[in-house]
């Protein structure tokens, strides 16, 4: 099944926790910290301007991005897959290099 986002949302797909920390101790899933990134799978046309103009979106799929921890909180299952969906505007910034 795919899923393609309306307007100005996109859905990403967190990145992988992480369960163990730098000094070595192993987090169980519910204590680890979920990450506040990922990689964005599906976008939508982009956000309608007053003028009636369709402004497309700074992003696309592919890209790895930087969002706040809070951020998102609309969670859907697709294929067994958890996927976020958010609005271009909660994303912070886009992980280059």
């Amino acid at each position: 099944m795919k899923i393609r986002p309306l307007h100005d949302r996109v859905v990403i797909r967190r990145s992988e926790e992480e369960t163990t920390t730098a000094g070595g101790i192993v987090l169980p899933g519910s204590i680890a910290e979920k990450p506040n990134q990922g990689e964005i799978i599906a976008v939508g046309e982009g956000r309608r301007l007053n003028s009636g103009e369709v402004q497309p979106l700074a992003v696309k799929a592919g890209d790895k991005v930087l969002f706040g921890q809070y951020a998102g909180n609309n969670t859907v299952k697709v294929d067994g897959e958890e996927l976020l969906i958010m609005a271009e505007s909660e994303i912070f910034g886009i992980l280059e290099g």
